[in-house]
């Protein structure tokens, strides 16, 4: 069965959506869309009191899509193709869910799925001293990070990444990342 993007974007709008995106990701859209975000917590007092974690967790989440995403395959029908990427932001309940997804080259699947499942086993303590131990590390992944993204995205939501990989041809791969605030 073949990757239906339009399905897994109108999936992902469930719950009170805060903030949704899909198209090219750039400098200037993460700065339109933090800004926008910004706008609506300052609209609703019943959100202010998370502003801080779920801005911070979403600039994580919106980093690493610009820093990290492929261009999509050419039979995908996407309005722009150039680093193409989606983000929905919803309130579902007691906890926000921020939802992201972007297509890259199959050859990034074990690398994606090995850094997450060795970051979603880590233990507080052990998330803490990865974090430190980076921070003191003075190196700079080939993306220009310190590869703090994921681990401090736990570390903030005390909570494990869930994801998906859908395979959309034999070269490329739809990443789907849920990140869960409470």
């Amino acid at each position: 069965m073949r990757f239906d993007l339009v399905k897994w974007y109108n999936e992902k709008l469930q719950g009170n959506v805060i903030l949704k995106y899909a198209g090219s990701i750039s400098s200037d859209v993460i700065d339109q869309l933090l800004s926008e975000f910004e706008t609506k917590v300052s609209d609703s007092s019943d959100l202010s009191k998370y502003r801080k974690k779920v801005y911070n967790v979403l600039v994580e989440c919106l980093q690493n899509l610009y820093h990290h995403v492929d261009e999509p395959p050419v039979d995908v029908s996407v309005d722009e193709k150039d680093k193409y990427g989606a983000v929905v932001l919803c309130r579902d309940g007691s906890f926000f869910r921020i939802s992201t997804g972007n297509f890259v080259k199959r050859e990034k699947l074990s690398y994606i799925k090995d850094r997450i499942d060795q970051v979603n086993a880590l233990s507080d303590q052990e998330l803490k001293d990865a974090y430190r131990k980076i921070l003191g590390n003075s190196e700079m992944t080939e993306k220009g990070g310190g590869g703090l993204g994921m681990l401090d995205i736990v570390r903030k939501t005390g909570n494990k990444l869930e994801y998906n990989f859908f395979q959309v041809d034999d070269d490329y791969i739809f990443f789907a990342l849920d990140v869960y605030i409470s």
